[in-house]
């Protein structure tokens, strides 16, 4: 697992060039907390990356406080294989959703989570508040 601020970025993002960004000019900005993510979206990627990165700080800190766990555990042996945000819709100025695939293995086998997520802006900030979905092991 690499914390280099200039390996490709773990969420996937392209450059105009469609060359993959990296860590430092995409999500990095949002996981050391210099910058507030722009919109869902960005929180979204953001989250994956810090999941792929074991950044357990930045996943509790943009959990919407009343749906926020106490704690956090990461699958032990999880390789993330990709990102793929399927929509990123706007509902209002303080509410958006984003519908997403995340592939990872464990143990050998391959899981897909397919989820519909749930955000809400405060004080500038955008916060997950959960979501529903499946994860399927194939």
């Amino acid at each position: 697992m690499t914390t280099d601020a200039k390996a490709a970025c773990p969420c996937g993002c392209l450059s105009p060039k469609r060359q993959p960004l990296a860590l430092a000019d995409c999500c990095g900005r949002y996981l050391d907390q210099s910058d507030a993510a722009p919109d869902a979206e960005h929180l979204m990627r953001s989250r994956y990356s810090a999941f792929v990165l074991q950044r357990r700080d930045y996943l509790l800190a943009t959990w919407y406080a009343a749906q926020r766990p106490s704690t956090l555990e990461f699958e032990p042996g999880a390789q993330w294989l990709g990102l793929d945000v399927r929509r990123h819709r706007v509902l209002d100025a303080s509410h958006a959703e984003v519908e997403f695939v995340a592939r990872y293995r464990i143990a050998g086998k391959a899981v897909r989570l397919h989820e519909h997520s749930r955000f809400i802006r405060e004080d500038g900030r955008w916060y997950y508040v959960d979501g529903n979905g499946d994860g399927n092991k194939c």
